[in-house]
C-alpha cells in the first residue's frame, strides 16, 4: 500500500530545508488532511523530517552517523562572539590547530587577512563542507586561495544552532565533504527581538561589541525574518599582554629548572631575542676575509650602555681588517655578546595580534505557501566585513664591499648589508558577501520536492604597505656612482633620492621623509569569487516492506565556480621586495551531479534486533576542470535493545581542486639556498644526515663536498595544475555504539572513525623538488631535476647557488586520520532546579601525512597543536527563571620533544640546556548567569577564562610563539574577560 505524509506548517516554519536535533525533536506530529483514509494512514506514521547526511525525510531519531547539534544558547552562556568560536568549542575542531585571524598576521594564509575558517579532524578547511539550511555555502575571502566559507560572513546571532557530520558525504553533498559536513541552520518563527553584548578583557586590548535586531513573522501562508547585526573586534597587541612582549630564548640549566639564557646589560634582564636588525657583515671566503672577522651582525650602540661597560670593538692591525665607525660592536658571537644584540625594538609593541574587525551584516528569509502543495522560499544573506591589521618587518640592501671606501668608516675585506625595521607594514582587507536563494518546495502525491537556485557573490578588496624593490636597488646602485638626482625609478617611476644606508637612525627605522617617499607605498587587490548552483531532488516512500517502509530520494545539481584574482599593481609588476609577486589568477569551472539514495528497514522485533535499518547512497559527479567519478555511502544502524545501538558506515568522497590551485599564475617566493640538499653535503653524509644516493649525485652533479657558499636567496615558483590535476579520493569508515537508559536520564556514545585521503593535492616545491631529484636512483633523468636551475661555479669558483625552483600543485600526498569520539550526557529534574551535564571528548590515535608515496608517514599526534586528548565539560542548571552555566575546556598535554635526537634537551653555545617544546594539559573554565523576565528582557553575565590562564610558554626555536606565549588556537591568547548580554524578546 502506497502512504504518503505532509509536514505540518509547525515543522516547515522550524526545520525548513535543514537538519533536525534528535534532542529537540522527540516527539511524533501528525499532519490533518480532509481525507479520512489519508488521515488514518498518517497517524500511523511518524512526521517525516529531513536530517544532515540524508536527503530522504525521516522521524529525525537514532541516526545511522554521528551528529553534534551545537545550539547558539551556548554562545551566549559562554561569550563567544562568532561561528568560528563557536565552532571550534566542538570536538572535531579542538583535536587540530585551526586558522583563527590572529594566524593572519604577519603571514599569507588562505582566504587572506582576518578568515576564519574550520578543519574537521585537522583535515583541512577544503576538505569540510559548509552549508547554510542544507545549501553549499560558497568560499568567501580575499587573494588566489579562496576555498573555504568564511565564519565571519555570518553573524552568530541568524544561526538557530549548527549541525555536525563527522563522517564524509560526498555520495550526497558532492565535492569537499571530505572530513564531514557543517549544516548551520538560521533561526525561524515569529519571535522578534533587540540583543546588546560586550566582552572587555581585564586586561586592554581585544573587546568585542556587538549589537543586533531581529524581526520575525507568521501569517496564514508564510513567514519571513529579517536580522541585521554589528559586531566590533578591537584591535589587541603585543604591547597589551605582557606574556607577548619579550621573545627570550627560554632555555634552562639541564640538571636545574633555572633560566639560563643571555642577559642584555642595557635592561639587567634575559635578552629578547625578537626581530634583529643591524650591519650584516659577509666575510670572504678563506684566505681572503677579515682576519678580526668575529660575527656577521654588528650592531649600534643605541642607548650608550654598552660604551659604558665596555664592550669590545673592531681593533683593526693587519690588512683586511674590519674597522667601524664609533659606536658599532660585533654582537651574537658568543653566550654573553648574545645579549647585546639588538632584536627589540618599540615597533613590535604594535604589532597586531587579533587585528580590528568590523562586520555589519543583513540576512532575510521568507516562505510563502503558493498553493496546499507548493510553497515558495527565499534567503539573502549580505556582509561586509573589515580587517585592520598593524605590523612591522626587517629589509635590507645594498651589498657594498667595505675595502672599496664606499661607505665612510667601514672598511675590511666583508660586504656590508644594513638591514632595517620599519613599520611600513600592515593590510586593510575589505570583504563583501553576498548570497541569494530563491526555491520551490511541495508535494506530488506521495513523494516531496524540492527545486532552489543559489547564487553566492564574493568581492574583496586586500589594501597592503610595500616596499618599492626598483627604487631601493635604485638607491643602492647610486652609491656605486650610478646616475640618480634627476632621474626616475624604472618601474614605480618616482625620482631617485640618495639615502644613506649606513646611519644607525635608518637601521632602526628613523626614515627622513625622502627616504619614505621614494621607498615605501601602498596597493590593493581585488578577489571575485563567484558560485551558481541549481538544486532539484524528490523523496518519498516506494512501498512497504515487512520491517517498514522502503524510501528513497533522487537528485541532480549543476554548479558553477569562478574566479578572477587580480593583485596590485606592485606586485604584478614584480616590484614589492621581500614578498611573493603573482599574476592574475583566473578560471572557471562546471560541475554536474546526479545522486540517489535509499532506506531500507531490513528487520524489525526479533531478538537482540529491535530494528536493523540499511541506508545507501551513490553519485555521479562530473567536472569540466578534470573529468568524471562516482562516489557511495553505506550506513547501518541496528537497534539492540535496553537502550543499546549500534551504527557503522563505509562510504567514499571527493574534492575536487580548487580553483586557485588548478588556475594560480606563477606565484614567486623565496628559497634559501641551505635547503639545497648539495650544502655542505660532504660534511652531512660523514655526520649520516644524508642519503648517499644524494651525496653521489650532488658530486656527479660536479658540486664540491664543501660547498656552502651563500649568494643570496633562488626564486621559487609556484603555478597551478590545470590540466594534470585529478580529484582527491577518500574513504571514511566508523562505528559506534550508543546507548540511553530507560528513562533519558542517561546517554552516551562512543564512535570510532578512520578516513584516508589519496591523491591529495600538494604544493611541491623548493626543498621538496631538489631532494625529489638529488634522492632519485634515475638522476639525472628524474623530471623533478628540469624544475630548476643552478649555477656552474662562477668566477670565485664557488657559487652553485640554485637561481630558481620551478613548482606547482601536484596529486601526490596522502592523509590519514584514526580516533574516537565520546559523548555522555545526563538530565534530571532535582530539587535544585533541571540539571543537564554533557561531556564530549575526542581521542586522537593518528593524523598521518606523506607528501609523496615513498615518504614514511608523519603522524603529528600528541605533537604540539595536535593533542591526543581533547573536549569540552558543559554543566547548566534552571531553576524558575534562572540558569547557571559552567564549562570547561580541555586540552591534553602536547610535545615536540620526541623530534629531537635529544629529546628535550640541545646545545646552546656548545653548553647541554633544556628546551621547552611541551604543554601539560590546560584548561579554561568559564561561568554565566541568565536571568529571564516576564517583559521579555533577558540579561547574561559571564567570567570567561575564569582563573585568567595565560597561553604556555615555550621555546621560539622549537615552538611556534609570540614573545614566548605558544601561539595554537586551543590556547587563550587574550586572558580573563567578562562578557554581558541584553536582549528583550517582543
Amino acid at each position: 500500500m502506497f502512504t504518503n505524509t505532509k509536514l505540518s506548517k509547525s515543522v516547515r516554519l522550524a526545520l525548513a530545508f535543514g537538519a533536525a536535533s534528535t534532542l529537540a525533536f522527540a516527539g511524533v506530529a501528525s499532519a490533518q488532511d480532509e481525507n479520512e483514509e489519508e488521515e488514518q494512514a498518517q497517524q500511523d506514521r511518524p512526521e517525516r523530517i529531513q536530517v544532515v547526511g540524508s536527503r530522504i525525510r525521516t522521524d529525525g531519531l537514532d541516526n545511522a552517523t554521528p551528529i553534534d547539534i551545537i545550539s547558539t544558547e551556548i554562545a551566549t552562556e559562554q561569550g563567544l562572539n562568532t561561528l568560528g568560536e563557536l565552532l571550534r568549542t566542538s570536538t572535531v575542531a579542538s583535536g587540530s590547530n585551526q586558522l583563527i585571524s590572529a594566524m593572519s598576521v604577519g603571514s599569507v594564509t588562505a582566504g587572506g587577512a582576518g578568515a576564519e575558517s574550520i578543519s574537521m579532524r585537522g583535515l583541512g578547511a577544503n576538505r569540510t563542507l559548509v552549508l547554510l539550511n542544507g545549501r553549499r555555502a560558497g568560499p568567501a575571502g580575499t587573494r588566489g586561495q579562496v576555498a573555504a566559507f568564511d565564519m565571519n560572513a555570518l553573524p552568530v546571532s541568524a544561526v538557530e544552532r549548527v549541525e555536525i557530520l563527522k563522517d564524509g558525504a560526498s555520495s550526497l553533498y558532492g565535492s569537499d565533504a571530505v572530513a564531514g559536513v557543517i549544516n548551520i541552520i538560521t533561526k525561524r518563527g515569529d519571535e522578534s527581538s533587540f540583543n546588546v553584548s560586550m566582552n572587555q578583557p581585564i586586561e586592554s586590548g581585544g573587546e568585542t561589541f556587538r549589537v543586533n535586531g531581529t524581526i520575525g513573522r507568521s501569517f496564514d501562508r508564510g513567514s519571513l525574518r529579517f536580522v541585521a547585526d554589528y559586531n566590533l573586534q578591537s584591535e589587541m597587541k603585543r604591547g597589551d599582554r605582557d606574556h607577548f612582549k619579550c621573545g627570550t630564548r627560554y632555555i634552562f640549566d639541564a640538571q636545574s629548572s633555572t633560566q639560563v639564557d643571555p642577559i642584555d646589560p642595557r635592561t639587567g634582564e634575559f635578552h629578547c631575542n625578537d626581530l634583529p636588525y643591524g650591519m650584516w657583515l659577509w666575510n670572504l671566503s678563506p684566505p681572503n676575509g677579515a682576519p678580526n672577522y668575529t660575527s656577521q651582525i654588528t650592531g649600534f650602540d643605541h642607548t650608550g650602555r654598552l660604551r659604558e661597560i665596555g664592550i669590545p670593538g673592531y681593533n683593526p692591525t693587519q690588512p683586511g681588517d674590519i674597522s667601524a665607525p664609533e659606536g658599532w660592536f660585533p654582537m651574537g658571537y658568543s653566550r654573553e655578546s648574545d645579549g647585546w644584540l639588538n632584536s627589540t625594538h618599540p615597533f613590535q609593541e604594535i604589532q597586531t595580534m587579533v587585528p580590528k574587525t568590523e562586520v555589519a551584516s543583513l540576512y532575510f528569509q521568507s516562505d510563502y505557501d503558493l498553493t496546499d502543495t507548493v510553497s515558495f522560499y527565499s534567503e539573502f544573506l549580505h556582509s561586509r566585513r573589515e580587517t585592520t591589521i598593524h605590523s612591522y618587518r626587517q629589509f635590507w640592501e645594498p651589498f657594498i664591499p667595505a675595502w672599496l671606501g664606499l661607505v665612510d668608516g667601514w672598511d675590511g675585506n666583508v660586504f656590508l648589508d644594513p638591514t632595517a625595521v620599519t613599520d611600513h607594514s600592515g593590510s586593510v582587507t575589505t570583504i563583501d558577501y553576498s548570497r541569494a536563494v530563491l526555491g520551490l518546495e511541495g508535494a506530488l502525491g506521495y513523494w516531496n520536492w524540492d527545486v532552489s537556485y543559489q547564487r553566492t557573490l564574493n568581492r574583496g578588496e586586500y589594501f597592503q604597505k610595500v616596499i618599492l624593490q626598483d627604487a631601493l636597488f635604485m638607491a643602492s646602485d647610486a652609491i656605486w656612482g650610478d646616475p640618480c638626482e634627476g632621474f626616475l625609478s624604472p618601474i614605480s617611476g618616482r625620482p631617485c633620492y640618495e639615502i644613506d644606508f649606513f646611519t644607525p637612525d635608518y637601521i632602526y627605522g628613523n626614515f627622513d621623509q625622502g627616504t619614505r617617499d621614494f621607498l615605501f607605498d601602498t596597493e590593493t587587490g581585488k578577489t571575485i569569487y563567484k558560485q551558481d548552483t541549481l538544486d532539484a531532488y524528490i523523496t518519498g516512500d516506494l512501498f512497504d516492506l515487512p520491517a517498514g517502509t522502503l524510501a528513497t530520494a533522487v537528485g541532480v545539481s549543476y554548479q558553477t565556480d569562478e574566479i578572477q584574482d587580480t593583485p596590485g599593481e606592485v606586485t604584478l609588476a614584480g616590484n614589492s621586495w621581500g614578498m611573493t609577486s603573482s599574476g592574475i589568477t583566473a578560471g572557471r569551472s562546471t560541475t554536474k551531479a546526479v545522486y540517489a539514495e535509499i532506506q531500507a528497514p531490513l528487520l524489525r522485533d526479533l531478538p537482540l534486533i529491535e530494528a536493523l535499518d540499511l541506508t545507501a547512497s551513490a553519485r555521479y559527479t562530473d567536472v569540466s576542470t578534470y573529468g568524471s567519478g562516482d562516489t557511495y555511502k553505506l550506513s547501518a544502524n541496528w537497534t539492540i535493545g535496553n537502550g543499546f545501538r549500534i551504527r557503522a558506515s563505509r562510504g567514499t568522497s571527493f574534492r575536487s581542486p580548487a580553483l586557485f590551485e588548478l588556475f594560480l599564475e606563477n606565484q614567486t617566493g623565496f628559497f634559501n639556498q641551505n635547503q639545497d640538499p648539495c650544502w655542505a653535503w660532504g660534511e652531512r653524509l660523514d655526520g649520516g644526515t644524508l642519503n648517499p644516493i644524494a651525496a653521489a649525485n650532488c658530486a656527479a652533479d660536479g658540486i664540491p663536498a664543501d660547498y656552502s657558499s651563500n649568494y643570496g636567496s633562488a626564486t621559487s615558483v609556484t603555478g597551478g595544475g590545470r590540466g594534470l590535476l585529478q580529484a582527491e579520493t577518500s574513504v571514511s569508515e566508523g562505528i559506534g555504539l550508543v546507548w540511553s537508559s530507560a528513562d533519558n536520564r542517561f546517554a552516551g556514545s562512543i564512535d570510532y572513525y578512520d578516513v584516508i585521503i589519496r591523491n591529495q593535492i600538494s604544493n611541491v616545491g623548493g626543498a621538496s623538488i631538489l631532494s625529489l631529484c638529488y634522492n632519485s636512483e634515475n638522476f639525472p633523468n628524474e623530471p623533478f631535476c628540469d624544475q630548476f636551475d643552478r649555477n656552474d661555479g662562477g668566477d670565485a669558483g664557488d657559487n652553485y647557488n640554485i637561481t630558481e625552483v620551478r613548482g606547482g600543485y601536484v596529486n601526490v600526498a596522502e592523509q590519514t586520520v584514526r580516533g574516537a569520539d565520546v559523548v555522555f550526557t545526563y538530565m534530571d529534574q532535582t530539587p535544585f532546579g533541571a540539571l543537564r551535564i554533557r561531556l564530549d571528548h575526542t581521542i586522537q590515535i593518528e593524523r598521518a601525512a606523506k607528501q609523496f608515496p615513498t615518504s614514511i608517514p608523519n603522524n603529528v599526534v600528541g605533537r604540539l597543536g595536535s593533542p591526543r586528548h581533547s573536549g569540552t565539560l558543559n554543566i547548566g542548571l534552571t531553576r524558575d527563571s534562572w540558569r547557571y552555566n559552567y564549562a570547561i575546556r580541555y586540552t591534553g598535554k602536547v610535545s615536540n620533544d620526541h623530534l629531537y635526537e635529544n629529546g628535550e634537551f640541545g646545545t646552546y653555545r656548545g653548553e647541554t640546556v633544556r628546551f621547552v617544546a611541551s604543554a601539560p594539559t590546560t584548561l579554561y573554565h568559564t561561568f554565566s548567569l541568565n536571568k529571564e523576565f516576564d517583559s521579555g528582557l533577558d540579561v547574561t553575565f559571564g567570567v570567561n577564562n575564569l582563573f585568567d590562564k595565560k597561553p604556555p610558554k615555550g621555546s621560539p626555536s622549537r615552538a611556534t610563539t609570540v614573545g614566548n606565549a605558544m601561539l595554537y588556537s586551543q590556547y587563550d591568547q587574550l586572558g580573563r574577560r567578562v562578557f554581558f548580554n541584553l536582549g528583550y524578546q517582543f
